[in-house]
């Protein structure tokens, strides 16, 4: 409850100072470089190396990109039907596929599955979303926000992008034992920045209510997001035998809001700033219902 509190603490803080007070110039982007190239990369360093695997943990990794890739042919196909821009499909790629696994995905599976619950979480947050976003998310950021970057400069990206770099030093880190306990200190205190920092971020930005241009494109990605996409996976675990904590961690994993760091991603690279936020925030509130209904429907 706490986890929650303080995001909604944030986010309302973020919307106090936007509103009312007097922010420094470029505080946004400061911001959002601080939690992509810093607090992000500590965090996935300090959480992945405690991850123990075993046969049926691909379930919620693989669900989470299978959330990503139904997002951009959604997307995709919607868009060239609709007519939508290139920046309008791609933010919607961005924050309709890539869920906020971490720090809402994490204290609400606790809160609804339990403390056994938790690992599986992880797994599906650092092998799944934060590895689509380090990759396939720069892909399509690359893509449809019209630089015309060749195949080495997209891979150079890609390779170079802070959070990928952390994960595969992170899984060498656990292969090796893990971090002495200075330097998992160390990284903790780190990574705990990214949460009051990346939601008072989006906070200052939030939009709650779409405009009316935005209306259709903003169902379409939260009706992926919190709808579609848990049930495609949960017919895809059911079909490979997944049972127990893994299904209900993976499917519920699969159902939360959109990720804060993918709606930063899309700023940065300018899809659609307004509506990419629109549907982070609109997600974020409809998840704390939906997600729980999730739960129940798995029992």
């Amino acid at each position: 409850m706490s986890a929650l509190l303080l995001l909604f603490v944030c986010l309302l803080l973020g919307v106090a100072v936007a509103r009312f007070g007097r922010p420094p110039a470029g505080i946004v982007p400061g911001i959002n470089w601080w939690v992509i190239d810093i607090a992000l990369p500590a965090l996935i360093l300090q959480l992945l190396p405690q991850v123990r695997f075993e046969a049926q943990l691909w379930f919620p990794a693989v669900s989470m990109w299978l959330v990503v890739g139904g997002a951009w042919v959604l997307m995709a196909l919607a868009g060239r039907w609709r007519g939508w821009s290139r920046h309008r499909i791609g933010a919607l790629v961005l924050v309709g596929g890539v869920g906020n696994t971490a720090f809402m995905g994490y204290p609400m599976v606790q809160a609804l599955r339990g403390a056994d619950g938790l690992p599986l979480a992880v797994v599906a947050d650092q092998l799944g979303s934060f590895a689509a976003l380090s990759t396939l998310g720069i892909v399509v950021a690359s893509i449809y926000a019209g630089r015309k970057a060749q195949a080495a400069e997209v891979l150079r990206r890609v390779f170079t992008f802070p959070p990928l770099l952390a994960l595969a030093a992170g899984i060498v880190v656990g292969l090796a034992g893990g971090w002495p306990a200075s330097v998992d200190g160390v990284l903790h205190a780190i990574g705990t920045t990214m949460t009051p920092l990346a939601l008072f971020s989006v906070g200052m930005q939030l939009r709650l209510k779409p405009e009316r241009h935005q209306w259709s494109a903003a169902a379409l990605g939260l009706g992926w997001k919190l709808l579609l996409a848990p049930l495609l996976c949960l017919l895809l675990g059911r079909l490979a035998g997944v049972q127990g904590e893994v299904l209900a961690v993976g499917v519920l994993q699969a159902a939360m809001a959109p990720m804060i760091t993918a709606a930063i991603l899309a700023d940065q690279y300018g899809l659609e700033p307004p509506l990419a936020n629109t549907v982070l925030g609109v997600g974020i509130v409809l998840s704390l219902a939906t997600v729980p209904l999730w739960n129940h429907a798995l029992g």
